[in-house]
C-alpha cells in the first residue's frame, strides 16, 4: 500500500497488480510554470498560420506511428487493453491528425455571409488555453480527440490525465514536443482531482473539456459554470443495441460482441443493453453467447488475446456489485458473473438476461465485460426502453428496413445512431451525447467550433 503522500499517482499493471510506476504531485510552482507558460505559448500560437499548425499535426501522426508500439505498450501496461487494440488505438490518432491537418484551412477559413448593407463574415479565432479532464481508458485518444482540433485552432491545451495512466500522458506530450510543438501549448498538470476546481477558477483557463462520468462531470461543469467558462462534457452512457426481425443475425451478433466486450468492455460509445425482437431473441441470443463463449482472455501484452483485466481493482468491484444487484432483482445468468481467481483485475464475461428496468444493468452504465439482454414485443417498445434511461450518447439499429431504422433513428434520444453497424467514432463525424451523457461535440468541424469565439465581422457600405 502507497502512503507517502509525495506521490500522487501510483500506475499499477491490471493484469498482475504489480506497481509499475510513482508519478509526483506537482507542486504549488509547478502549477505556477505550467499556467504561466501556456499563457505565453499561446500569445504566440494564436499567430502562427493554420498552415504551420497543420505542419505539426502532419508530424505528431508521424511521430504516433513511428513510436507506435512503444506507446501501444505503455497503453497495455497501464490499463489493460489487449495489444493489438492498443497499436489500433495509436492508428487511429494518427488519423485524426492528418484528416486535421488536411482539412484545418478549410475548417478555420472565414465563413461569408450575405447582409444588405454590406459584407460580413465569421472568423474562427482561439479562445485560449484549455483544460482537457481526461479519462483512462483510451489514454491516448480520448486526450488526442479532444486536444488536435483545440490546438489546430490555435488554443493552448492543459492536460489533467486520470491517475492510472500518467505514463501515457507523459509520453502524448514527448511526441508533441517531438514532433515540433512549442513548449506550452501542450502541457500536463498530475494534480489530485480535488484540485481541479482550482485550477478552473485561475483566470489563464479560458474553457474545459472533460470525458468522465456524470458525477465528475456535474463538479467539474458546475466549478467552469461559476466562472462563466464554456465547457464540453461527454459523461457516458449505457447504449442500445436493438435488433429487430430481419435482421442479419450472424452480422448483428458479431458485432455485439465486438461493440461490447472490445477494450474489455470499458468503452463510453459501447452496445451495454441488447433489446431484441422476441421473434429473432433465441437465435440472436445463442450466436451471441457462442461469440462471447470464443474470446481468448489473457496476457494483454499477447497479440492472440481479446479479453485483458479490468483496469484497476475497484472498478472490477464496482462492476460485481452491478451484476450481483440485478441477479437479485430477476436477471438471469447466461454465463461469466465473478472474478477470475488469481493476479490481476480479470473479470469473466458475463452475459445477463430478463433484464428490466429498475436493475442497475439496464439503469446504470455497466462499465465492463459484461452484457445486458431484454426481450420486446416490437420496435415499438424497443424504442421505448431504449429511451428510458439517464443516459444518451449512443445507440445501434439492427433491421433490413431502412425507412423504419430512419424513422426510429429521429426517436432514438442520443447523439448518435447505428444502423446495421456499432457505435463508433471517426474525426470525419461528430461525437456527444444529450441528457446524463453530457452536451456539446468533439470531432469533424463541431469540434472545432467548440472552442473558437466565432466572431462576427460586418463591413458596412457607404
Amino acid at each position: 500500500m502507497i502512503t507517502d503522500t509525495h506521490f500522487a499517482t501510483a500506475s499499477i499493471d491490471p493484469s498482475t497488480g504489480d506497481l509499475i510506476e510513482l508519478f509526483p504531485n506537482q507542486t504549488r510552482e509547478d502549477i505556477e510554470r505550467t499556467l504561466t507558460g501556456a499563457e505565453t505559448a499561446f500569445s504566440h500560437w494564436r499567430r502562427d498560420s493554420v498552415e504551420s499548425r497543420s505542419a505539426a499535426l502532419l508530424q505528431m501522426g508521424k511521430t504516433l506511428r513511428e513510436n507506435a508500439q512503444r506507446y501501444a505498450s505503455d497503453i497495455t501496461r497501464e490499463m489493460g487493453k489487449p495489444i493489438g487494440e492498443a497499436l489500433a488505438e495509436v492508428e487511429k490518432c494518427a488519423r485524426q491528425c492528418d484528416w486535421y491537418a488536411e482539412n484545418g484551412s478549410q475548417l478555420l477559413a472565414d465563413l461569408p455571409l450575405n447582409v444588405e448593407t454590406g459584407t460580413a463574415y465569421i472568423s474562427h479565432l482561439p479562445l485560449g488555453v484549455i483544460l482537457g479532464v481526461m479519462p483512462w481508458n483510451f489514454p491516448f485518444w480520448q486526450v488526442l480527440r479532444a486536444a488536435v482540433p483545440i490546438i489546430l485552432s490555435g488554443n493552448c491545451f492543459i492536460l489533467k490525465p486520470a491517475r492510472n495512466v500518467t505514463r501515457c500522458a507523459l509520453n502524448i506530450q514527448a511526441a508533441w514536443l517531438e514532433s515540433g510543438l512549442p513548449d506550452g501549448v501542450f502541457s500536463i498538470l498530475n494534480i489530485p482531482d480535488q484540485q481541479v476546481g482550482d485550477i478552473i477558477a485561475d483566470a489563464r483557463i479560458a474553457a474545459v473539456s472533460v470525458t468522465a462520468g456524470p458525477k465528475a462531470g456535474s463538479i467539474v461543469g458546475g466549478s467552469a459554470s461559476a466562472h462563466l467558462k464554456k465547457t464540453v462534457l461527454e459523461l457516458g452512457g449505457s447504449d442500445a443495441f436493438i435488433v429487430l426481425r430481419g435482421a442479419d443475425l450472424k452480422r448483428a451478433a458479431a458485432a455485439a460482441v465486438k461493440s461490447r466486450f472490445q477494450n474489455n468492455g470499458q468503452v463510453c460509445i459501447a452496445a451495454k443493453r441488447f433489446l431484441l425482437e422476441e421473434k429473432i431473441a433465441d437465435e440472436f441470443t445463442a450466436r451471441f453467447v457462442d461469440g462471447v463463449s470464443a474470446l481468448k482472455m489473457g496476457n494483454p501484452m499477447e497479440s492472440t488475446t481479446q479479453l485483458g483485466p479490468m483496469a484497476r481493482a475497484d472498478l472490477r468491484t464496482q462492476l460485481h456489485k452491478q451484476i450481483e444487484a440485478s441477479r437479485t432483482l430477476g436477471a438471469d445468468l447466461i454465463m461469466g458473473g465473478a472474478p477470475v481467481e488469481g493476479r490481476g483485475f480479470y473479470y469473466e464475461p458475463t452475459v445477463l438476461a430478463r433484464v428490466k428496468p429498475g436493475m442497475p444493468a439496464f439503469d446504470e452504465e455497466t462499465f465492463g465485460p459484461c452484457a445486458a439482454l431484454t426481450v420486446v414485443r416490437d420496435a415499438e417498445e424497443a424504442i421505448a426502453l431504449a429511451n428510458q434511461s439517464q443516459y444518451g450518447l449512443s445507440g445501434s439499429l439492427w433491421t433490413e428496413d431502412y425507412g423504419l431504422a430512419r424513422e426510429l433513428a429521429r426517436r432514438f434520444e442520443t447523439g448518435g445512431v447505428f444502423i446495421n453497424g456499432f457505435s463508433a467514432s471517426d474525426p470525419r463525424v461528430p461525437i456527444g451525447g444529450v441528457k446524463r451523457s453530457g452536451y456539446g461535440r468533439e470531432l469533424a468541424h463541431f469540434g472545432i467550433s467548440e472552442f473558437v469565439n466565432l466572431q462576427t465581422v460586418w463591413l458596412n457600405r457607404d
